[in-house]
Formats: C-alpha cells, structure tokens, sequence
C-alpha cells in the first residue's frame, strides 16, 4: 500500500512524514511538485514547510502546482488526503477544507508541545485512537490561526467536521482564543477540520514529529496508523486498480 508524501520547493518536514509512514509500515513515497499524477499512491499527505516560501501568504502558491490538481481528483473521487501544517493551509488555500489560516494572534512564530483531543474516532484520520484523550504533538508556525465566519462554524459543528482542538493537559477546550492552551488563537480552538465527505482533513499539529517515544511523544502515530489501515482496507477492497493515477 502506497502513501506519497509531495514535496514543494520549501517542504522541510517531509523526510520525517515519510519515515513516520514506513514505520507504520506504508511504502512511502515522495511526489515531486510537478508532477502531473500520484503514481498509483493509495493516499497523499502535504506534510509541513513553507511552500515556495510561503510569499503572499502560506499555500497560496502552492495550490496552483501541477501535483495539486491530481490532488484535487483523487480527493474529489473519495480518495484519502491529509494536510499537516502547511499541507493544512494548502488545502485551505484550494478549498479542498473550509476555512482559513490567518497569523497567530501573538503575530509570533510559536513552536512547542501542544495537547489536541479528537472530536471524531470515527474517520480515516482517527480511527486507531481509541478514545477522546489529549495527545502531545508539537506545532510550529506562524500562521495557524483558524478562521470562518459564525454561521460556517455553526454549520462545521453541526456536520460534525471539527476533528481537532486544541486542549488543556486534562483534556477541557478552552473556551478564550488566548487561553495558553490555544498557542494560535484558532476560533472555537479548532486545531483540525475534515472534509464533508470524510476524506480530506488537515491539523496544524505535527503528528509526525510525535511518532516515536524517542522524540517526547509517540501520540502522532495514532493518526498515521489509522491513514495507512484506512488507505489499506480501500486498496484492498479496489483490487489491482491503482487509486493514484498511474
């Protein structure tokens, strides 16, 4: 079971995605920018960076690569696509999740140990965690601020598309956008979103580098668990069909 990791000019987190899927025992392989196709790649995660260095603003370059829009159809033909920082704020960026990403609050870089709980156990995204617990992953970066209006928000809550907040140590939400908890300011603490159809999702968070006891938490692993068990029951039940194009 394949999962291709894209590489934009500015990506510095995709050696380390890529080597958090093999060890969940995915065959893992990079996807160049240019490339027009996902070289039969059964799900595809954006992982972290500055995407062309993040000129104009984060992923709005990006979006317009020609990998991105075999991005789009494979996602728009239900297959599965994780966004994880800046892969989140590309996705935003091409509308492939709602919302937007806007500067931290503190207008400040902000790198360190966050807590998240998931809102859904429910999803491809979610699915080997268990239990609504905190996990301890690290963010870094400096826009990270999630944004909708009200009535975007009402409606996210209500489809149930809010999979990650951030929370305190006991795993409460906090409530205030400059709640400590809250390293961003993100609106209702929202630190994840997934699509409605349940197989695009992005979260600012970096579960890959939380996928090894060694690095201070392997909490991550959960999430690139249940990606490459999802992806591997779908590549099993489409039989030799390649899902990624060719």
């Amino acid at each position: 079971m394949k999962v291709g990791v894209v590489v934009f000019p500015g990506s510095n987190c995709d050696l380390d995605t890529l080597r958090a899927f093999r060890l969940a025992g995915a065959e893992a392989e990079p996807l160049w920018h240019e490339s027009p196709d996902l070289g039969g790649a059964a799900a595809v995660v954006l992982p972290g960076g500055f995407a062309y260095g993040d000129y104009l603003r984060a992923g709005v370059i990006a979006r317009f690569s020609p990998v991105m829009r075999a991005v789009a159809d494979f996602a728009a033909g239900g297959g599965l696509v994780l966004g994880i920082c800046n892969g989140f704020q590309v996705l935003a960026e091409a509308r492939l999740l709602p919302g937007a990403l806007l500067r931290n609050r503190s207008l400040r870089f902000v790198c360190r140990q966050v807590a998240i709980v998931p809102e859904r156990l429910d999803t491809p995204f979610t699915r080997a965690i268990g239990e609504r617990r905190p996990l301890r992953m690290p963010v870094a970066h400096g826009e990270g601020c999630y944004y909708a209006d009200e009535a975007t928000l009402d409606a996210l809550e209500a489809a149930g598309q809010v999979l990650f907040r951030y929370a305190r140590p006991d795993g409460s939400t906090p409530e205030d956008p400059l709640d400590p908890a809250n390293p961003n300011g993100s609106l209702r603490a929202i630190a994840g979103v997934i699509s409605a159809a349940g197989n695009v999702a992005g979260l600012m968070p970096h579960p890959e580098r939380a996928a090894e006891p060694i690095l201070g938490s392997d909490d991550g692993m959960l999430l690139v668990r249940s990606l490459v068990e999802a992806a591997a029951e779908r590549a099993a039940a489409a039989g030799p069909a390649r899902v990624g194009g060719r």
